[in-house]
């Protein structure tokens, strides 16, 4: 056999493995009588107060997805640079549909920007990217995607086993079918996308009809992205990031030294930057600490910025640069497209 067969057969091999394990799953059932990680989670939920019979034909309807497992791989965070991950969010039709989601909600958005402190372009920026401002909020069932991750992903099942747990109470609190309920492959819900335990914890009734509705409800979904920026200690007149200067090639070990495009809180001051060659291009306090951040644009360039505390904040949403940099910009074109509408009286 020479080496070209023998790497052909050993992707047909791997293939037929794949499909044989998949198709193992997919017959796999949920149902706690024949599931002892299912029957586990049953019992505890039982425990807390959820009835057995509710929680047995709910988890026998759930389906093992593969798809959902092949998604969590590929992520676009994780694989787009700058420039390629902010073409899908900074478009003209999002910006202007971002101005329409403000001027049709004007009254919830005032309400939520006075209550909470979050600006109206920002919540209206993280719904814009999160579902297109409610048009795409998902398509797998959420129980689905939650029992395969909880019982099958190699790394954070204990963490969807989590959400699903939490996911399978808000179902019953709020009255509403678990089978029916859709979101993305993560199982993240409605207009912010919400993960069952954020749900939980920062959904709120903004609109005060005694239940809090993230499907269909966006008054609600702008009371609740507001409360989650404030409840992760939002700054309401803090700025998000500066603009910055710095070498067009930056040394692979002092962009690990700084600590570039990290996740963390502000750690590194503009005057320890500075001694780098990497300056504000306005003035800052020396002392201010701030996330070094080097995007990557279509020339090929290397661009600087320093984001401050409420880029951090923006991260606590998504745990991703790029996502909080692509929310901060199309909040700011919102928001320049919307002053500039007005001021023409368009």
């Amino acid at each position: 056999m020479n080496k070209v067969q023998g790497k052909t057969s050993c992707y047909v091999l791997a293939a037929l493995m794949c499909w044989v394990t998949t198709a193992a799953f997919a017959d796999q059932d949920f149902a706690p009588q024949q599931n002892a990680d299912s029957q586990a989670l049953m019992e505890e939920l039982v425990e807390q107060g959820l009835p057995q019979a509710w929680l047995e034909e709910t988890l026998q309807q759930a389906n093992y997805t593969q798809s959902v497992l092949d998604a969590m791989e590929g992520a676009a965070e994780r694989r787009l640079k700058w420039h390629e991950y902010r073409a899908i969010f900074l478009t003209q039709q999002r910006i202007d549909e971002g101005v329409a989601f403000i001027d049709a909600h004007a009254d919830a958005l005032a309400r939520a920007e006075s209550t909470y402190g979050v600006p109206a372009e920002m919540i209206t920026a993280i719904i814009g990217v999160e579902t297109y401002y409610g048009r795409h909020k998902g398509e797998h069932r959420v129980l689905d995607s939650l029992a395969t991750l909880a019982f099958h992903h190699p790394a954070r099942g204990a963490f969807f086993r989590g959400e699903l747990a939490a996911f399978l109470r808000i179902a019953y609190e709020q009255q509403v079918d678990p089978t029916e309920l859709r979101g993305s492959y993560a199982g993240a819900m409605g207009y912010p996308q919400f993960i069952p335990t954020s749900y939980q914890a920062y959904a709120v009734d903004f609109d005060d009809d005694g239940r809090r509705d993230l499907w269909e409800n966006p008054v609600d979904a702008i009371g609740s992205v507001a409360n989650y920026f404030a409840e992760h200690n939002w700054q309401p007149e803090g700025n998000i990031y500066h603009q910055a200067s710095g070498p067009d090639v930056m040394p692979a070990e002092l962009l690990q030294e700084l600590s570039f495009n990290q996740t963390s809180p502000p750690a590194v001051s503009v005057a320890q930057l500075a001694t780098h060659g990497l300056e504000p291009d306005e003035p800052l306090d020396d002392s201010l600490r701030v996330v070094p951040l080097a995007l990557e644009f279509a020339d090929g360039e290397t661009r600087y910025r320093f984001g401050e505390y409420n880029f951090y904040v923006i991260t606590r949403y998504n745990h991703s640069h790029l996502y909080a940099m692509a929310v901060a910009e199309l909040a700011e074109a919102i928001a320049e497209r919307h002053d500039k509408l007005h001021e023409d009286g368009a």
